[in-house]
């Protein structure tokens, strides 16, 4: 019987890997601000794009509609985010962040960076500048059939 892990198997588990311990590791680090790693992306995004839909928003960070309002409905319990309705479309809300969240946002910044510190530690600029462009064709390859 030939070997049935391979050495692609092994560095693709290794890329799966440390995708999930920087998820478990960023999840903890937002935790202090009693958030999720998805309401912190929101946050991120809404900051970025304010007044994006739920749809579009979704459609953003991959998670369904579902998925988002649930995040969205705890970040305006929260008061970090609120529901404004669509002039012409009374069924269509436009998420925006609220000064809380604007506040809020320095401190995840600097836990982010903080994590990304721990991930990046010891890696040349160089070795990230390669990384990055291979995670690029990585993903190009993906997208094609």
């Amino acid at each position: 019987m030939t070997n049935f892990l391979t050495d692609t198997d092994r560095l693709v588990f290794l890329m799966e890997e440390v995708t999930r311990r920087l998820r478990r590791t960023f999840d903890t680090s937002v935790e202090q601000f009693g958030l999720t790693r998805t309401q912190w992306r929101t946050l991120a995004y809404l900051y970025r794009t304010p007044g994006m839909t739920q749809t579009e928003l979704a459609r953003e960070l991959e998670l369904e509609r579902a998925s988002i309002g649930q995040a969205i409905n705890r970040l305006e319990e929260l008061s970090l985010v609120e529901r404004r309705s669509a002039k012409n479309d009374r069924r269509v809300w436009h998420l925006h962040l609220m000064p809380a969240a604007v506040e809020l946002l320095p401190k995840l910044r600097a836990e982010a960076d903080t994590v990304y510190g721990r991930l990046l530690a010891g890696i040349e600029s160089k070795e990230l500048n390669r990384l990055s462009a291979t995670l690029a064709a990585m993903q190009i390859n993906l997208e094609r059939n």
